[in-house]
């Protein structure tokens, strides 16, 4: 097992935050964050109980695609990165709020973020729906086989197009910030996919209705996006499979919460 070090360990090696204060964050399954404050200077250090593995970015393909997006103002910059250890540069601001969409010109805003960043170099590593699942359904305890048979079904039936872009692939509100200009965090998930999946994400994970996600095509593609439409449709129908069978594979989920989402798989396929 690889060794994990505590965050002062990891500070000894970066001179620059030498004696700043840490306040430990929220973490995800598999890390630890903290926040880093010196000067009036803020950062976020992740890290990894094990180093990264797929469907995740390893670390320094994380930081190679991140950077690309700081670049292009659409993340913050990364300060160190290796196997286990993250550092960028922290961001102020608001996590997005959907119902501000009906606001003007916010569904433009995002679009034209969107655009950007599928605008960015590929990754060279492209979205692998089937293997996140089979590693997911392997992580499920008392499983419900039929729902599993649905979701297996649904990912399998999605082709990746001929033309892939870089995406961010875990667009939830929470990792969009508006600084005020919109801005993406936790790219761990970015890889080379069809575009309509990051807008599939903001779509289904909000349960934005169907006027606003033929409003997000038009502005997307700049005219009418009514040919789109049913491909979104078929990347909602993905995304809200393979968020099934993450939420299950997880120890922490409540039955609630699993159901409920179950509930609108079925009625997705209906």
């Amino acid at each position: 097992m690889t060794a994990v070090r505590s965050p002062e360990e990891v500070i000894r090696d970066l001179p620059e935050w030498q004696g700043s204060t840490l306040t430990e964050l929220s973490g995800g399954l598999t890390n630890r964050a903290w926040l880093l404050e010196k000067n009036g200077r803020k950062a976020v250090l992740k890290i990894d109980d094990q180093p990264r593995k797929a469907p995740y970015n390893d670390r320094q393909a994380e930081a190679q695609i991140q950077t690309a997006a700081a670049q292009a103002g659409l993340a913050s910059p990364v300060l160190f990165a290796d196997h286990q250890v993250y550092l960028t540069e922290f961001v102020e601001g608001s996590a997005w709020d959907p119902t501000q969409l009906d606001q003007q010109g916010r569904v433009e805003q995002l679009a034209s973020a969107l655009r950007r960043l599928h605008s960015l170099p590929k990754s060279g590593r492209s979205f692998d729906a089937r293997g996140a699942a089979k590693q997911y359904v392997q992580d499920i305890e008392n499983p419900d086989k039929k729902l599993i048979a649905t979701c297996l079904d649904i990912i399998k039936k999605v082709r990746l197009p001929n033309y892939l872009c870089c995406c961010h692939n875990d667009l939830v509100a929470e990792n969009i910030i508006a600084a005020p200009d919109l801005k993406f965090l936790d790219w761990e998930y970015a890889c080379d996919n069809n575009p309509l999946f990051d807008l599939a994400t903001i779509v289904e994970h909000h349960e934005l209705s169907e006027a606003h996600a033929r409003a997000l095509l038009d502005a997307y593609f700049d005219g009418p996006g009514e040919s789109w439409y049913p491909k979104l449709v078929e990347q909602q129908q993905l995304y809200l499979a393979l968020l099934w069978l993450w939420l299950a594979s997880r120890p922490d989920s409540s039955n609630k919460a699993i159901n409920r989402l179950g509930e609108r798989v079925a009625t997705s396929c209906s």
